[in-house]
């Protein structure tokens, strides 16, 4: 999941194609649905992005009353709007009014706590929960953020290389080479420092066990000379989310993909290729493309049938972007990684949405 930001942008404003009275407001490379003629291209305004949670007033104020997702109609969706994929909401809410958006800009200004907007934060279904222990030597994962909100984190023809997206639950383990220890842990545990207690109905230790991650950990440590490595991946089947890639979710069939490999080597702590590291020893997520980077070619790619199943089973989640060499990003301020996610997954009927 990403970040929450909520801050002013500089817009440009786009006709409607099904709508007289509505317009598109674009921010990065989203698009939200406006009233005609309430922003021009080139003002600022503020940006509040999908996932957010609105205060009751704020909601109010916006006319958005008993027309936002969740049980409290309060969090914000994509939605398409006479045709139109709307994401996020465009506005200058009353309690910024006096303040210099433009300059807001510039400063890169977050407005959330002022607003009293927070991040969604997904349930956790009890499978995916437990007892938990501190865990300092756990290594975390990262909040990734979407290509379409910070569209020059990767440059035009930067070779990268884009993986399939999967709408699972991340599950992390880190193996200490020194102490023999594993730690098993999920992205929100994982982001306090926590681990969860092994137990056998736990998702996230049923996974790892079926798949021998534990073991494949430690290997790669012996390889590398690594004092920690981390395996992350994504655990799926039916019991986990809505879309299933034809695991039926019992302990011998539980899907599991690794993403991404981190160790510790000579005290720092280095993010690897997981194709290169892991050798084989773990299931991946697919590679669905390795080129120059080009935006348009991310997002049709993002778009389409899944693969993991090899049998185009339900539309794909989108994929994630890795340069071909890990490097810095300064627009993220830490890994150069991103996402990019289907239309027609953000607005399918009936989906779950876990840690």
């Amino acid at each position: 999941m990403s970040t929450l930001r909520v801050t002013a942008e500089v817009l440009t404003v786009h006709e409607h194609p099904n709508a007289d009275a509505l317009e598109l407001a674009q921010v990065g490379l989203y698009r939200a649905v406006v009233a005609k003629g309430a922003y021009r291209t080139g003002e600022a305004a503020v940006y509040i992005p999908e996932q957010s949670v609105l205060p009751a007033e704020l909601i109010e104020e916006l006319g958005l009353t008993g027309r936002l997702a969740g049980s409290g109609a309060d969090r914000v969706k994509a939605v398409r709007l006479r045709g139109e994929l709307s994401q996020g909401i465009v506005c200058r809410p009353k309690a910024l009014d006096g303040v210099d958006l433009a300059r807001a800009v510039v400063e890169g200004t977050d407005f959330a706590e002022r607003l009293g907007i927070t991040k969604w934060v997904p349930p956790i279904p009890p499978t995916m929960s437990g007892d938990v222990e501190s865990a300092p030597d756990l290594l975390p994962w990262v909040d990734i953020e979407n290509i379409q909100r910070y569209p020059d984190i990767f440059t035009p023809g930067e070779p990268v290389v884009l993986t399939e997206k999967l709408h699972g639950s991340a599950c992390l383990l880190t193996y200490v080479a020194d102490e023999e220890r594993v730690y098993v842990s999920s992205k929100g545990f994982g982001a306090k420092s926590l681990a969860l207690k092994e137990e056998a109905r736990n998702l996230y230790w049923r996974a790892v066990r079926g798949h021998g991650v534990a073991e494949a950990a430690a290997r790669v440590a012996e390889r590398l000379g690594a004092r920690r490595v981390g395996i992350f991946g994504e655990v799926f089947g039916a019991g986990v989310q809505d879309l299933t890639y034809g695991a039926d979710g019992r302990r011998e069939s539980l899907g599991y993909a690794a993403f991404d490999v981190s160790a510790e080597i000579d005290g720092q702590v280095r993010w690897l290729d997981a194709a290169e590291v892991l050798q084989g020893e773990l299931p991946l997520v697919p590679r669905l493309f390795e080129g120059p980077f080009d935006i348009e070619r991310v997002l049709e790619v993002a778009s389409g049938r899944e693969t993991v199943s090899g049998r185009g089973l339900h539309l794909r989640e989108g994929v994630v972007i890795r340069p071909a060499v890990e490097r810095y990003s300064a627009v993220t301020g830490g890994r150069a990684i991103a996402k990019a996610v289907s239309p027609a997954y953000l607005t399918r009927k009936g989906g779950t949405e876990y840690e």
